[in-house]
């Protein structure tokens, strides 16, 4: 009975961190049984996946956003306006990938710090700023794209970034219908994430820090383990790991490092939690505005690129919407409509919830219509879900 007591408080203390995870493993399981098992196939997995990462990349600096207590409207036209430019310098200026990738970012950031500067230093609120780069960025892409309609991207190197799988260890024999080096990384990653919680387990104690109890720490390990376990058997049954996931993975690596474990971590958290108090602690709210914003842009430029990429072609009407699946997909992943609160790793689980509404009710015929209406009624879900364990914070 204790065992069962620790666990109930557990999950009230982190309703937020898991009641997502539940989410996701709840919808998975019923498109599972709907779909007679069609949902959880290693070739649905992949696609899921594949389709999924342009949104996780947005969703990340969509939710440093969010924590600060800004909006941003313009990432999706912006993104398919970069898409755009970075296959017209591929296919009309001759630019080789290696040049193009760094040159759309670049552009991204600036960009998201003509945004910031509107923000920060004009006083304009960013739901009206971005609303106006929305405008802008749709003209854009009409503009790039007028004289020559859809763009055929040819470079077999960029059409691997959203199409590509990494290539498997070469020699091996044995499971020839399994991808290797995909199980390879799958065994690297539970090791490396049980030493990482055995280790954050142990510093929090050295501090006398509150932890799980030893129970309760050892299921999570389990039950984690076997996630990762599961996810990795599937995908290396067809072709493995994509460059799509392994992308958004070093993506949400990077910024989950950058947000929990630096300075400039703490400062946006900071800023989300009382912009008035973090000012008078020292804090420049500015030049934090700048970076998240900047950020945001260059994500832009990176899901934009992957989505051209999926496709091999930039259309006219690229980035349509995105904008609206990234605050979806920040929003059902944790983040707090009154800032301070979320995590980046949540948008990629907010993001992997949208998409998996998405592909089952595909799969099971359903119109496109009651599918707005059932990701509209999960947001809202989300939001109010939000709103009442603040309450019951307060």
């Amino acid at each position: 009975m204790s065992f069962v007591k620790d666990i109930q408080k557990v999950l009230r203390q982190n309703i937020r961190e898991y009641g997502m995870f539940i989410a996701l493993f709840v919808i998975m399981a019923i498109f599972t049984i709907t779909t007679k098992g069609i949902f959880i196939s290693s070739r649905n997995i992949s696609n899921l996946l594949n389709q999924t990462g342009y949104i996780a990349v947005l969703g990340v600096g969509m939710t440093l956003v969010i924590v600060i207590r800004h909006i941003d409207l313009s990432v999706g036209f912006l993104a398919g306006f970069l898409g755009a430019v970075a296959a017209i310098a591929m296919e009309f200026w001759g630019l080789p990938v290696y040049v193009v990738i760094p040159f759309a970012l670049a552009l991204g950031a600036l960009a998201g710090s003509i945004t910031a500067f509107l923000v920060a230093q004009m006083g304009i609120p960013a739901f009206v700023a971005t609303l106006a780069g929305w405008l802008i960025y749709r003209g854009a892409i009409l503009v790039v794209t007028e004289g020559t309609g859809t763009i055929i991207i040819s470079s077999d190197a960029f059409n691997a970034l959203g199409n590509g799988f990494i290539p498997d260890i070469p020699g091996l024999n044995f499971l020839p219908e399994v991808h290797k080096l995909t199980l390879l990384l799958g065994i690297i990653t539970m090791i490396l994430f049980v030493i990482s919680e055995i280790n954050s387990r142990r510093r929090k104690q050295a501090y006398n820090f509150e932890v799980l109890p030893m129970n309760v720490f050892t299921l999570k390990l389990v039950f984690a383990s076997l996630v990762i376990a599961g996810i990795t058997w599937v995908l290396s049954g067809y072709n493995g790991l994509s460059w799509t996931v392994v992308i958004v993975l070093i993506v949400v690596a990077i910024y989950h490092f950058v947000s929990t474990q630096t300075v400039l971590g703490r400062h946006i958290y900071a800023i989300g939690g009382n912009p008035e108090a973090a000012e008078l602690s020292g804090v420049n709210v500015k030049k934090i505005t700048y970076v998240v914003f900047s950020s945001m842009g260059m994500l832009s430029a990176l899901s934009g690129m992957l989505f051209a990429s999926r496709l091999q072609s930039a259309t006219t009407t690229a980035g349509n919407l995105f904008e609206l699946d990234a605050i979806a997909a920040a929003f059902v992943g944790g983040v707090s409509a009154a800032g301070g609160v979320g995590k980046v790793t949540g948008a990629i689980i907010g993001a992997l919830v949208m998409m998996s509404l998405s592909s089952g009710m595909n799969l099971m015929g359903i119109g496109i219509a009651y599918q707005y209406m059932v990701r509209g009624a999960v947001l809202a879900a989300a939001v109010i879900f939000d709103v009442a364990t603040r309450s019951t914070g307060k």
